[in-house]
This record gives structure tokens, sequence and C-alpha cells, in this order.
């Protein structure tokens, strides 16, 4: 039997946005009781007052749970309901102290009080003349969304998502939704095909509809895309669309027919595309091929006892290439002079007469390549001048960089759509030189370049593979490349003084142990900082070694007593080391970029966190950072830390990969600290086989696929 409840959520203890799966804790209006309350709720936020509806169940851990089958979101008519409403969030410009000083001055009737004219919150004690400017701002715009949050709850979203489609579409909210509400995937940051769909449903779209089986397609295309694939070929895209969608397979020609037509998808020998990494895709093997056409001028290689340094074989290979070519690949491991030959292929560049650039995709990278240069290296986003308002780069096609050389490091990082976006701004005399490990992990954007244009045999690579001297005393070295080769590592534990190995099978202690290498152990050791040495890296994000459950657990012990704000479900601190997980380009910050909070303004719900400067973070922007004392191995390319603590067990069976495992090992510059089981290295060695990835540049080198896009058209 259904059983209906009204309060406020008083803790969100989890929430997934991508399904609404919601774990939390409802106050029950006009009692002091909590009851835990599950189901699929979509957006949900602590201090919101909802009426819930469902049946009553015993989970065999957490005891009695209401199963929500309906909910809606409601105003609060309790004075505790009013002040956890106001101090949520929700309303910027209040925090906890302000509405508790707010409930006590107006009592029953501050909402209605707010709601009638929010300028007498000056009669307020201690809020001034600003605060109540900006809280009668954000009230004004909380009553502006009201019919579209209305609206919305009625099909299944609420808050969270009401806010971000009321700002995307204004007053124009709830007649675009209804008119297409799968734009509302294209159009809104955090809202998938899926939510859109299932509002979709709720307005009675026919789950055939043209509309939906389109929709569906793009969101098939972009999942492939956040794989790494560039195109999806037509077997595997009709299986998936069929499986996801539920549908029948004479749908989808119609469809695929109508995108066609609206530019909405691309298709060229069986293969289905989105049109952005379509046209990356032909754009940069155009660019490539207008490089390697252009004549080069060849440059004096000087002879090697001028800086006293004996190149080996390869190295002296790459220094004369770059010197009669217009395009080289340098691919290396660890120890193996990719540095020192970046050096003196810069120098031999520059006494050539020529202007060079240096690049790297992200801002940790750019920051080691200038260090290791002398010369300024900058991200691919600044030397290609991106317009955050316009999302683009200001060079290109049009306005070329004012270059004669590139040398561009950490390579394999790089997917297709930021290639196409270098390569096409380069003028056609320039030379480039593409630094980076192969054997790396591929980019997490779609698209296997480096890879694709080694495999091409259109242009010169050197493959560096002598490990120097001073390397071969590196025991993180010298096991990288054993690794690499589908050897096990040598573990010295006693002799080692970089490379060591924990072995421990119990998943709880695993964690324990990796709690105290980071809080005591390593610190003590060698003096090294908790936050700012030393990093976990993890294979993947769930299971109890995975990166979620190690986030929390070490946050509780490295920063027990930050200040905290909480934000759907998550807790963020002052003191905590986050991640911003989304390229931000208003804020200048990027997918990866590793920062700390600063400070938190509990009153504005505002975090200051600080990266190479200080930013601010509203509830909006939060869904951007997550923890960062435990990262995934993806996340990690292209930097590098003082000290790496790997959690390596069976859980991880999935993601046991060697070129996995060869990445985080090889992040590590000081010491790696694996802590598992031997069966869980072995699995990782053993499994060489690297994720296939759909894409086309290397047979669009050859000139072995469609037709190949003027350089002009590539670059529009």
């Amino acid at each position: 039997m259904n059983q209906s409840y009204k309060g406020f959520i008083d803790r969100l203890t989890y929430h997934n946005p991508e399904n609404g799966y919601t774990i939390a804790r409802l106050v029950v209006e006009g009692q002091r009781e909590r009851i835990a309350i599950v189901g699929a709720i979509a957006s949900i936020q602590e201090g919101e007052s909802v009426e819930v509806e469902g049946v009553w169940t015993n989970h065999p851990k957490y005891g009695k749970q209401l199963k929500v089958e309906h909910y809606k979101a409601v105003y609060p008519s309790t004075l505790e309901g009013m002040q956890k409403y106001l101090g949520s969030g929700l309303i910027k410009g209040v925090g906890p102290r302000s509405a508790k000083r707010i409930v006590d001055h107006f009592g029953a009737e501050t909402l209605d009080i707010i709601d009638a004219d929010p300028r007498r919150l000056a009669e307020v004690p201690k809020l001034g003349k600003k605060r109540v400017e900006l809280i009668a701002e954000a009230w004004d715009e909380q009553r502006q969304i009201k019919d579209v949050m209305v609206f919305l709850q009625s099909h299944g979203i609420t808050t969270g998502y009401a806010v971000k489609i009321f700002k995307t579409y204004g007053q124009e909210a709830i007649q675009k939704v209804r008119s297409d509400p799968y734009r509302l995937e294209r159009d809104v940051d955090g809202i998938g095909f899926r939510i859109a769909d299932r509002i979709a449903q709720r307005l009675g779209l026919s789950h055939e509809a043209p509309e939906r089986v389109q929709a569906g397609i793009r969101y098939l295309l972009s999942e492939a895309a956040n794989e790494g694939h560039v195109y999806l070929p037509a077997v595997e895209m009709m299986e998936r669309a069929v499986e996801i969608l539920d549908i029948n397979a004479e749908l989808l020609p119609p469809a695929l027919e109508a995108l066609r037509a609206n530019d909405g998808v691309v298709t060229e020998d069986l293969h289905y595309y989105l049109p952005p990494l379509h046209r990356a895709e032909v754009g940069a093997a155009s660019s490539l091929k207008r490089l390697l056409r252009a004549p080069v001028e060849e440059l004096a290689v000087p002879a090697e006892t001028e800086d006293g340094l004996e190149l080996a074989p390869a190295q002296r290979q790459a220094v004369e290439l770059v010197a009669t070519s217009k395009v080289l690949v340098l691919t290396g491991g660890p120890g193996t002079g990719k540095t020192t030959v970046t050096r003196r292929l810069l120098r031999l560049l520059e006494e050539g007469g020529l202007k060079v650039a240096l690049c790297s995709p992200t801002g940790r990278a750019a920051k080691r390549l200038s260090e290791a240069s002398g010369r300024e290296a900058k991200t691919i986003h600044r030397l290609l001048g991106f317009q955050p308002g316009e999302r683009q780069f200001k060079k290109g096609y049009d306005d070329r960089l004012e270059l004669d050389a590139l040398i561009v490091d950490e390579a394999s990082m790089i997917d297709v759509a930021l290639m196409n976006a270098l390569l096409r701004a380069l003028p056609d005399h320039a030379r480039v030189v593409l630094v980076g490990d192969i054997d790396q992990l591929p980019s997490v954007g779609p698209g296997n370049v480096l890879r694709d244009i080694i495999d091409s045999s259109e242009v010169p690579v050197v493959r560096l593979t002598q490990i120097f001297r001073q390397a071969q005393k590196s025991h993180i070295i010298r096991n990288a490349h054993r690794i690499n080769s589908g050897e096990m590592p040598i573990v010295e534990n006693d002799a080692a003084a970089d490379f060591y190995f924990i072995q421990e099978g119990d998943p709880e202690r695993v964690v324990e142990l990796v709690e105290e290498l980071c809080a005591t152990r390593l610190p003590s050791y060698r003096g090294w900082d908790q936050r700012d040495d030393i990093q976990v890296l993890a294979p993947m994000y769930r299971g109890e070694t995975g990166a979620l459950n190690l986030n929390q657990r070490l946050q509780q012990r490295l920063n027990p007593h930050g200040q905290a704000h909480r934000h759907r479900g998550a807790e963020f601190r002052v003191g905590d080391k986050v991640m911003q997980v989304k390229n931000n380009y208003d804020k200048g910050v990027f997918n990866g970029d590793i920062g700390t909070i600063e400070r938190l303004d509990a009153e504005k719900q505002v975090l200051y966190v600080r990266f190479d400067h200080t930013l601010e973070y509203d509830q909006v922007d939060l869904d951007q950072l997550t923890l960062a004392y435990t990262i995934s191995i993806h996340r990690s390319q292209g930097s590098e830390f003082p000290v790496v603590v790997l959690p390596l067990t069976t859980q991880h069976y999935v993601m046991l990969q060697r070129n996995l495992l060869y990445t985080a090992i090889t992040r590590a510059k000081q010491m790696i600290v694996i802590v598992g089981t031997p069966k869980a290295l072995k699995l990782a060695i053993a499994n060489d086989k690297v994720a296939q990835r759909y894409t086309t540049l290397k047979e669009r080198l050859r000139g072995e696929v469609g037709a190949v896009l003027k350089a002009g058209q590539a670059a529009s």
C-alpha cells in the first residue's frame, strides 16, 4: 500500500544524475522522524522540500526504506523546513546563518513575504544592502522559473536541471521543451539522452517517433565518441540502436536519411560519423598532406662535438630527419632521451634561422616542456588563441600561426578534433615535430591520432628504444620497459629506492594500506607533502579499491576537519584536493587540472578553488569538480607526480591492461608503490590487447578512404 510523506531533504547520501537513482533522508513535516527514501528522483538537493509517495521495503543491510514511486517539489510550511530551504543554496546569497535570521524575523509568513516583496529582507538584522539586493535578484529568478519548474517536475525533472534549462532558454523554456524535448541533450549541460527521453515519453511522444529515433542515433554516436571512436560501422550502429532504443530495425533507415539531409550524421564507406568528427578527421589528413607536399629547405646539421654531447644512432637520425623533413614523429618510453633530442632539435631549428614554437595539450605538460627546453611552451588552446565566447580558435585556416616550426609534446594525448585545429593553423612552409610515447593510453577524446600517423607510413618516424645509463639506475624506468615488453617487473623492496610492491589481497586492507602510505609512511619517509606530492591512481572508479571509495576514505583521513559543503550527495571541504572534470573555457580551466579548495563562502554558497589562479564555483559549477586524492589512470595522462600509489587488485579485472599499467608507472618521477596482488599484476601485463578504436585517419593519409576534402573545405 502506497504511503505519502511531506518534508525536506536533510541529507542526500547518493544521487546518480544519469538515471536519477537517489538515496536520501527525509525529515517528515510536523515530526522529528527522519526516514530513508530511495528511488529514481531526477534532480534533488539537500534542503529541498518534497512530497513523496511510495511503498515501504526492508533492505537486508540498511533496514527500513521508502521506495519512492512518485514525488514533487513543494514549498515547505514548517519553520525548520523554511530555514533549511532558504539555506540550501537554491537562493544565492542566503546561507544557513542568514536563513535562520530571516525565518526568526518573519516566522511562518517568511516565504509569503519574500514572494510578495523580497526587498523587505532589509528589515532583517545584519543583512546588508548589497546582500538584500543579491537575494532579491536570486528570488526573482527563482520566481520566474517557478512555472518552468512546475512543468518539468510534472515530467520527472526538478530544481537542479530546471535552473539550467531556464538559463538556456529563458521564458521560452516550456515552449521549446514541448516542441522538441530531445534538444535538451544538445543544448543543456548535464542532460543526456536518457533524461530527455524520459521527458519526451511523459509528454506523450511515441516510442517509435522519428524524433526519438534520430535523437537516439545521435546519442549512440556521441557515446561512441566518449569511448574514443570517430565513427561506428553500419552493422554495429544498427545493433546498438535496436538494443538501446528497443525499436524495430526498419525505423532506422528513414531516421538516418533525415539526419543526413539535415547534417546530423555523415555516411561514408558504411561508416556513420557525427559531422564535427568527420570534418576533423578529413581536415587533419588534409592538413598533414598539405604540409608534406610543400617544399622544404634543408638545414645544416652541426657537428655533435659542439655541445659535447654524443647522440645515440636513433637520436642522431631524428636530428638528420628534422633537417630534411616537414613532419616528424619522435616516440619512445621513459629514459630513452626524448627530452635530450627535443632540445637538440630546437637548437638545430633556431640556428637555422627558423621561428619555433613549443606546445602541449595540457597546462602541466606545457610547464614541463618549458622547464626541459628553456623556452616558453604554451597549451595548444593558448597557442591557437581559444575564444571562450565563440567556442572557437582565433588561429586557423584563414589566420595562420606566424611560425616556421612547431614542436608538440605529449602528442599521444591529442584527439582528432584538437589535432585538426592545430594542423590547419600551420602555414604551408612550417615543419612540425610530434613527440610522444605511443605505448601510453590513447587520448581521452575520440581518435588514435599519433598511432594512426605512425601506422600510415606516410610520415618519417623515429622510435627511441635505448635506455641510457643514468636512466638504468631507476627501477621505475627499467620496470616500465619490462612491463611494456610483457615481462614482470623486478621487485627488490630492500634494494630499490623508487619501485615498491606491497603484496595484499584483501581489498579492505589494500584501502587501509593506501591510507597509511598517504597519511604517514611516505610523508615521514622523505617529507613528501600529503596533498601536493603524493597521487593515488586507480584503474577504475567503482569497487572498494576504486577511485570513488578511495577519495572518500582519503578525504576523511587527510582532511577530516575542513569546513564542508555538500552538493548532490558529494562533500567538498576547504583544503580538499580537487580536479576539474570538464573543459570550462569561460574560467580558463580544463579537464584534468588539479587544484585546492581555498575557502568557502557559506552565505553565498560559493567555493573558491586555487589552480594557477583562484576561481569561483557556485552551485551550478560544482558538477565540474570531483575529489582528486585519487584519480583514474586515464585522467593522469600528461601529468607527472613525485610519488604515485597504485592499488592493483583483481577487483579491477575488466580494466587490467598493459598500457594502463605502463601509463600509471610512468607518471611517477621519484617513487611508485603498488599495493595489490601478483595475480593482478600478471593479468595486466598479459593483456596487451589495446581496445580497438574506429578511426580512418591512417587510411585517409594513404588515400584509401572517400574523397579527401580540400583544405579550405576542411577548415570551414
